[in-house]
């Protein structure tokens, strides 16, 4: 599908306004599209009806299939649910599927139950999907009862799915106007039966972005690699290592990591491009391992909004009986950004930083000490001023990419069972803003946090300063592509595309990632264009009120498990949060089920009464040292006790009397 950055796009239009033709044209480059027809089959002496329908059958290429779920409307959110990855699915439309909902053959049927379970499919849907609806809010209110629940069901729907979805668009009289997000990347292509006046429309409505690339792309490596010149890999820094604790129900030597699936591969290695077919999470794993906290020996409700650290951690590790992180490593990204996106940032601040960490002395450092997990320190290649060219190279992004890969195979190799990442370089907040504005449409100044100088003031010069670099960047690049190489090319630098490299190695080899702060979110957008599954092994603990990870957290559904508001620095955060997180997942796996649910009612486990002396409740409970029995103990020597005065008295008030 040619709408970059989102996995799902409502469609909205009137009565022939052309919204299944725009529909059609933005999945026409998927090489197999499976189309859900919604419509029933009408009445069969309505020609009419039957003439819309075989047009629209003859506007679909033969390479596309049909699957119809007009027999039953909640088939339609299983449809979604069920959908693989690397499927396109059209579902033309929404007015035909509340049509069918409102049958009396269904009722009584919940339709705002059905309507609620047709959104959360979409948002949960690994699939990329287009949805057709009808607006029907413009016009007048019916006279009959029956069109009222129509346009009422309709409209419910209609916000249900766009609330859901990551963009909207409305086609009025053949004209597309992107409403969610305001400004998105969008491609259409025609379709061969398309009529000449909405392919010209919807090339004239396409994004800039979308046009030829610039002089700057031009002669990159392209996604095979294949022509490309071998690049020197460079070589992976020293592991700072600190001795983790074993994991409890662990046999010693057990990989927690393996590889998974065989990746291309030509003679300048690894080869990460669009499209790769990456593992999913358990499951059946995670809910099974929810619910099983339910059963468990508490005394209160339970572990509240943590029960989804259970859930994921059981999902990651393919069990519903998951076991607290053992082996953690931190991963610290240090490379520096050029030009206005470092506005405000001491000259030198982030090399001390970095020499910091590996010298074992700063927060980070101490945290990762603390948790016994260990610490790398990963220098990525500088990035040039991005608002005057491409941040990098088409080769430096290559191999920035490969030698994330390779951190995450190391570390698996290694055993680590959690991967931590931070980035301490200058302008990276900047840099992440960018991304985000060029992959979620986002406004820069809504995603670029203040400026805080060393002595906690707010630089307000030095943000204007960011936020006029972001722009600058934007409108130098509007004409280019919005892949996610290009974006990393152009935009993110060297420590966002190791951070990609890095989540996408981790995702192929089964090891979860707690993400923390603007650069590893703005990597997670990125990543989820090349494999939509590696958002799926992330974790946000805490977003700490930063606005740029706000707003991918949501773009990428990961909730944040708590809101400590903690700016510590990027990786320090989450390294807060570890160990709540560890003993949540150790009280899991070590609490047994509560009795009464087990049909184990006796303190021995048994059915017999207590064996055994009774015992004597007239003895003392504590005869060890110390201890004097009273029948033997001496009388107190008589004589005047200490001095105390009126005022040392206190009321059992709480008063002091004075």
């Amino acid at each position: 599908m040619s709408v970059d950055g989102w996995n799902t796009v409502l469609v909205l239009g009137g009565i022939r306004s052309g919204k299944s033709e725009f529909a059609e044209s933005l999945v026409a480059d998927a090489p197999v599209v499976r189309y859900v027809a919604t419509a029933p089959e009408g009445d069969p002496e309505d020609t009419e009806w039957a003439t819309r329908l075989a047009t629209h059958r003859a506007r679909r290429p033969g390479s596309w299939t049909t699957e119809e779920t007009t027999g039953e409307p909640r088939r339609l959110a299983d449809v979604l649910g069920s959908a693989e990855p690397n499927e396109t699915l059209l579902v033309d439309d929404l007015g035909g599927w509340v049509t069918v909902l409102l049958d009396p053959e269904y009722q009584p049927a919940d339709d705002v139950a059905t309507i609620a379970e047709l959104a959360e499919a979409i948002r949960s849907c690994a699939a990329r999907v287009v949805l057709v609806s009808p607006e029907v809010g413009l016009s007048l209110v019916p006279t009959t009862p029956l069109g009222r629940a129509f346009t009422d069901a309709l409209g419910a729907a209609n916000r249900a799915v766009a609330d859901a979805c990551d963009a909207v668009v409305l086609v009025v009289a053949g004209q597309p106007a992107w409403l969610k997000p305001s400004t998105p990347t969008a491609t259409a292509a025609p379709t061969g039966s398309a009529s000449v006046g909405s392919v010209r429309t919807a090339a004239r409505h396409a994004a800039p972005s979308q046009a030829a690339p610039s002089q700057a792309t031009a002669g990159r490596t392209d996604a095979s690699l294949g022509d490309a010149e071998p690049t020197p890999e460079v070589q992976l820094p020293e592991v700072l290592t600190h001795t983790p604790p074993v994991a409890p129900h662990q046999e010693p030597g057990t990989p927690w990591a393996a590889p998974t699936m065989a990746l291309p591969m030509v003679a300048t290695g690894l080869v990460i491009q669009p499209g790769m077919e990456l593992p999913m999470p358990d499951e059946y794993a995670g809910p099974q391992a929810v619910d099983r906290l339910a059963t468990l020996d508490v005394p209160g409700a339970g572990l509240g909004v943590l029960d989804r650290v259970v859930g994921f951690a059981a999902a990651t590790q393919g069990t519903s009986t998951p076991v607290a992180w053992g082996s953690v490593r931190v991963l610290l990204l240090n490379g520096d950004h050029a030009g206005g996106a470092s506005a405000g940032t001491v000259t030198g601040e982030s090399a001390r930083r970095a020499a910091q960490a590996r010298a074992g002395r700063g927060a980070l450092a101490r945290l990762a000490a603390e948790a016994g997990a260990s610490l790398q320190v990963v220098d990525t290649p500088a990035a040039a001023p991005m608002e005057t060219q491409p941040a990098l190279s088409g080769e430096q992004v290559e191999s920035a990419l490969r030698h994330g890969w390779r951190l995450a195979d190391q570390a698996a190799d290694a055993g680590v069972q959690l991967l931590v990442l931070g980035a301490c370089g200058a302008g990276t907040e900047a840099a992440a803003a960018a991304v985000l504005a060029a992959t979620a449409g986002a406004e820069p100044p809504s995603v670029l946090g203040r400026v805080i100088t060393a002595s906690g003031e707010i630089d307000d010069a030095a943000w204007m300063v960011r936020c006029a670099a972001v722009r600058d960047a934007l409108h130098r690049t509007r004409r280019s592509p919005r892949s996610a190489k290009d974006v990393l090319a152009e935009l993110g630098g060297g420590d966002v595309a190791v951070a990609t490299g890095m989540l996408l190695g981790a995702t192929a080899r089964r090891v979860p990632v707690l993400l923390d702060g603007p650069v590893g979110l703005a990597a997670g957008m990125v990543s989820r264009d090349l494999a939509g599954q590696s958002r799926h092994w992330c974790l946000l603990a805490d977003h700490g009120q930063h606005p740029a990870v706000r707003l991918a957290a949501d773009v990428l559904g990961l909730t944040p498990l708590l809101d400590l508001r903690l700016d510590l620095g990027e990786g320090a955060n989450a390294l807060v949060a570890l160990p709540l997180l560890r003993s949540v997942l150790a009280l899991a796996a070590a609490l047994p089920v509560h009795p009464s649910l087990s049909g184990d009612v006796d303190p021995d486990g048994t059915d017999e009464p207590p064996t055994g002396p009774e015992p004597d409740y007239d003895e003392p409970a504590y005869t060890g040292p110390g201890y004097t029995d009273p029948e033997f103990a001496e009388p107190e020597p008589a004589g005047p006790g200490p001095t105390r005065t009126w005022g040392d008295e206190q009321p059992a008030s709480g008063w002091r009397a004075g």
